[in-house]
């Protein structure tokens, strides 16, 4: 209780925080296992087949788009100075900042999305330029989900407004209705099409699923003392204060999401499967990515842009090393589970209808070297936010550079001697590389990322993982063997081996005192808030 108490003092609002986290983490989480379960039904129709791979990409280049305007760059520009005007009480101001950013976005990106449309036949033909048919599909495809741009930098918009007045849960139950359409999509339409067409079923349910999400969280802006209404002022100084933000933070996210596409592109030469391998692998990852370091950066980032107005670099910096030592000790864990279950975990996930036992194989191996990223990603994702909340976002456009850099060049020295292992491994290094460049820069930021607290706390959560590991594992491994290799008996041997794994990782990580554990205990019903 006396942890407790003092981690409440040092860190004003834990207890608003790690409700408001609570609440995030069980939408998100919702919503995340609704999207593994659509990626199964999409498996079970698809596979890992070419026409999945051209989806892939084709889906990669709107959401490369959609990255530049929308979720970590516009949000990372628009919140905090959407908080700092909502701060010094100039609603009707922050109110007119958005109208003027949500009409200036919709305009600039219907001209991006029009211009795109009409040349996506240059543009997209090369991916598959060895498979004319291949190519064809993936500029069909890309065509047709392109217009989600627009409506997902809206969205995107929206959220951080909405965020900044500390709510959360409806955004994080918008992709919950995304998920439920393209699930519709898959099960209602994928049997109308001709068996070679059968994947613009997919296609149509994205572009119906973007629909809603956007239209969903609109009504909660209503009673904020404010609303959007019909204004283009871009000359506005705040609108101006926006889009500075913006550009150093659409250049890093630019050249990080054209290095996950360059590496799409590499993964072609390896074969026809790989790209559609990945993706399935990664849907797996971002299940604890979206359910944990998601959560704590997106509950954390107003806050941080409080402190940082207010002139509080103490404060950030003890926001941001306690998110961070959250985040390792629920991410370190993940990543064990994903390394000694991956196969099973594969299988039972995905190996049905065209998914075959190669297509798990494929995708146990990308997961394997995925998980080594999973604590460096959910770290970088907070010291991101940490950068955007001081208005520093010039600061990640080079280290986003060494990520691209790091990413291709090794993607290419790898992908002839490991294959697929090769081609994530490119995405792994430019991961750690850029955190650690993150976490020494904030360093000098703030005065210290109270780096020695986090080691030791670390240290101790990696010797609980590595116990998590091997009752996991073993729990598998026996019941596999008792039980056999039916549905019943995989989810049984699977969840018991997960179950037994988190129990005894939470009772070490108690055992050997690591504070935050009691937080997440406090998160939990019946935890003293």
């Amino acid at each position: 209780m006396a942890d407790e108490q003092t981690a409440e003092i040092e860190h004003p609002g834990l207890g608003r925080l790690a409700r408001n986290a609570a609440f995030f983490s069980i939408a998100t989480g919702l919503s995340r296992v609704l999207g593994l379960a659509r990626e199964v039904v999409a498996a079970s129709y698809f596979g890992v087949t070419g026409a999945m791979s051209a989806f892939t990409i084709a889906f990669q280049v709107p959401n490369l788009v959609r990255a530049l305007f929308a979720d970590s760059a516009l949000q990372g520009a628009f919140v905090p100075v959407f908080t700092e005007l909502l701060e010094r009480g100039e609603r009707r101001e922050a109110f007119r900042v958005a109208s003027s950013l949500f009409f200036l976005i919709a305009l600039v990106l219907g001209a991006i999305t029009a211009g795109f449309i009409v040349f996506a036949g240059p543009v997209m033909s090369p991916f598959f330029g060895k498979s004319p048919a291949l190519a064809d599909l993936t500029v069909a495809l890309s065509q047709l989900m392109f217009p989600i741009v627009v409506m997902l930098a809206l969205s995107g918009l929206v959220v951080g407004m909405l965020n900044s007045f500390d709510h959360f849960t409806v955004p994080a139950l918008a992709p919950v209705a995304w998920n439920l359409v393209i699930i519709g999509a898959l099960v209602g339409l994928t049997p109308a099409f001709p068996a070679d067409d059968q994947i613009y079923a997919y296609a149509i349910g994205v572009l119906a699923g973007t629909l809603v999400q956007f239209l969903l969280p609109l009504p909660w802006l209503r009673g904020r003392d404010g609303r959007l209404t019909f204004s283009l002022d871009w000359r506005n100084e705040n609108v101006l204060r926006v889009l500075k933000l913006m550009l150093p933070v659409t250049v890093a996210l630019g050249m990080i999401n054209i290095s996950l596409l360059i590496s799409s592109g590499v993964g072609t030469l390896v074969s026809e499967q790989t790209p559609a391998a990945i993706d399935k692998a990664f849907r797996i990852y971002q299940l604890p990515q979206g359910i944990f370091s998601i959560s704590i950066a997106t509950i954390l980032f107003p806050t941080l842009a409080r402190l940082a107005t207010r002139g509080d670099p103490d404060g950030v910096r003890r926001t941001m090393a306690n998110g961070v030592r959250q985040i390792c000790l629920l991410l370190i864990p993940s990543a064990v589970l994903m390394v000694v279950l991956a196969e099973p975990i594969t299988r039972l996930v995905y190996e049905r209808g065209a998914f075959d036992g190669e297509a798990t194989d494929l995708v146990t191996t990308a997961m394997v070297w995925w998980s080594i990223s999973l604590p460096f990603q959910g770290v970088s994702l907070l010291f991101s936010r940490t950068f955007f909340s001081l208005q520093r976002t010039w600061a990640t456009t080079t280290l986003a550079a060494a990520n691209m850099v790091v990413n291709v060049v090794v993607s290419l020295a790898l992908y002839r001697p490991f294959g697929i292992a090769g081609v994530v491994l490119g995405t792994v290094a430019g991961t750690l590389v850029m955190t650690i460049a993150q976490g020494w820069l904030l360093r000098g930021e703030l005065g210290g990322i109270e780096l020695a607290h986090t080691l030791a706390a670390g240290l101790r959560m990696l010797l609980a993982a590595a116990a998590l590991g091997a009752v996991a594992y073993l729990a598998w491994f026996e019941l596999d063997q008792l039980l056999g290799r039916g549905i019943g008996a995989q989810i049984v041997s699977v969840g018991v081996a997960v179950a037994s794994g988190v129990a005894v990782y939470g009772a070490c990580v108690w055992a050997l005192g690591v504070p935050e554990a009691r937080q997440i205990r406090a998160m939990l019903p019946g935890g003293r808030r």
